[in-house]
């Protein structure tokens, strides 16, 4: 009998049909959790108005969503490497729907807070198991470009919520949370069925699921037009790591680094997105100013993740993850400097293009840093990482933003720095490096 290990059999069977049926059915949740994240900043002064607020005050359901997505991801990604990444992912897309549409309802604002952690807590489970999960699909040579690929669905929802948002504004509806609340509802809603036919990690071999792992290979061969395993060949799972955890000595070093990385760019990222919106639709900068802008800064970023997928393979994670931090940290630093609308306009482009390259950079290199028995827990922490940035944001920025907000997009420059630092003290550079 011969033996074959996980990743070989994915080498053998590429990319294909099936890994694409995979990323439609996973884009298309990341797109609904980007747009559940992104609707912070849009909803702000509409839930303002409806319940007789400040915007700093609406903007308290910010800070509960990204709470929830602190446990959420802290918790659910510790889960799901302990019983599976495919139950996790059912329970919380599912969720997310339902917690997710019945904020649509809240007639009170202590229900909406309420409505927006639980949703957030089921986000923040969904977002770093999404990632594991599709790593784990993904043979080495291209992996970083399929994650960065995966990630590009985020300037999807980002773009949809914003046109969502534009038309409520143009329609001058009242209560347009509402209509923007339920405009995110409904990828999830869609999405709780197709994730029930993704099937169990093939790299959850490691927990002794021999036939049920060569079952998911043998699948993944045949429709992306391979020749099955056969009976004569049996998978083997990596070989054991000393250690899973992802402080242990061997981890100690690039844990530390990329959480502050994810800290870092989130709280900087958020901090923009968040208070952008209603500044936007607000005074703005002379004529750079309402929804349509936003649209044209959603798009903005298409081409950012572009530049990453083809970054990550071309010249590596580390160097692509360095060179996006830095961008960003000069879009920040034009945008403090600027003295006319045309440059504001131009460096708030930078930014968006820049930070959200800057995510898929980031997003590729996670998952690859970590054995399977913690990738998900890695994922975990890196997500409650971000979702403490996302707390930060819309609270204790809030103080900045109120003192001056180029103030605060400096700061955000110094973070962005901070991160590119980090990025370069990292001890491993992941380029079609196999998954253990």
């Amino acid at each position: 009998m011969t033996t074959i290990t996980v990743d070989d059999a994915l080498d053998r069977a590429g990319t294909g049909t099936y890994q694409r049926r995979l990323m439609a059915i996973f884009g298309l949740v990341w797109a609904a959790d980007a747009m559940q994240v992104l609707a912070v900043g849009f909803t702000a002064a509409s839930i303002a108005a409806t319940f007789g607020l400040t915007v700093p005050q609406a903007l308290q359901t910010g800070t509960l969503f990204f709470l929830g997505m602190l446990f959420g991801a802290a918790g659910f990604g510790r889960l799901a490497d302990r019983i599976g990444r495919r139950r996790v992912l059912i329970g919380t897309v599912a969720c997310d729907a339902v917690f997710g549409l019945l904020s649509v309802f809240a007639q009170d604002f202590t229900v909406l807070l309420l409505l927006r952690f639980l949703t957030g807590a089921a986000v923040g489970g969904t977002l770093p198991v999404d990632y594991a999960m599709m790593a784990e699909f993904l043979p080495a040579r291209n992996r970083g470009r399929w994650l960065v690929m995966l990630e590009g669905f985020w300037a999807v929802g980002t773009l949809i919520v914003a046109l969502a948002a534009w038309a409520a504004s143009l329609a001058g509806v009242a209560d347009a949370w509402r209509y923007i609340f339920a405009v995110t509802a409904i990828p999830a809603l869609i999405g709780v069925g197709l994730r029930f036919l993704v099937p169990e990690s093939p790299l959850l071999l490691r927990l002794g699921k021999t036939s049920e792992a060569k079952a998911i290979v043998d699948e993944i061969l045949v429709v992306n037009g391979k020749m099955r395993l056969g009976a004569g060949a049996s998978l083997v799972p990596p070989p054991p790591t000393a250690s899973a955890g992802i402080f242990s000595a061997d981890l100690r070093k690039r844990s530390l680094m990329i959480l502050a990385i994810w800290f870092l760019v989130s709280i900087s990222y958020y901090g923009v997105f968040t208070w952008m919106p209603p500044r936007l639709a607000g005074e703005g900068f002379g004529f750079v100013r309402g929804y349509g802008f936003l649209v044209v800064l959603a798009l903005a970023q298409i081409p950012g993740y572009a530049l990453a997928a083809y970054g990550v393979e071309k010249w590596g994670r580390r160097p692509t993850l360095i060179g996006f931090c830095l961008l960003s940290a000069l879009g920040c630093l034009l945008f403090v400097a600027a003295g006319t609308a045309m440059l504001i306009g131009v460096s708030l482009l930078i930014m968006s293009f820049a930070l959200l390259g800057t995510w898929g950079a980031l997003y590729a290199y996670t998952p690859e840093l970590y054995p399977t028995a913690s990738r998900a827990t890695g994922m975990g922490a890196a997500g409650a990482m971000a979702r403490l940035g996302g707390l930060l944001a819309p609270s204790l920025m809030g103080l900045v933003v109120a003192q001056s907000f180029g103030l605060a997009i400096g700061i955000f420059a110094g973070l962005l720095l901070v991160a590119a630092v980090a990025a370069f003290l990292i001890d491993a550079e992941t380029r079609r490096v196999s998954l253990a």
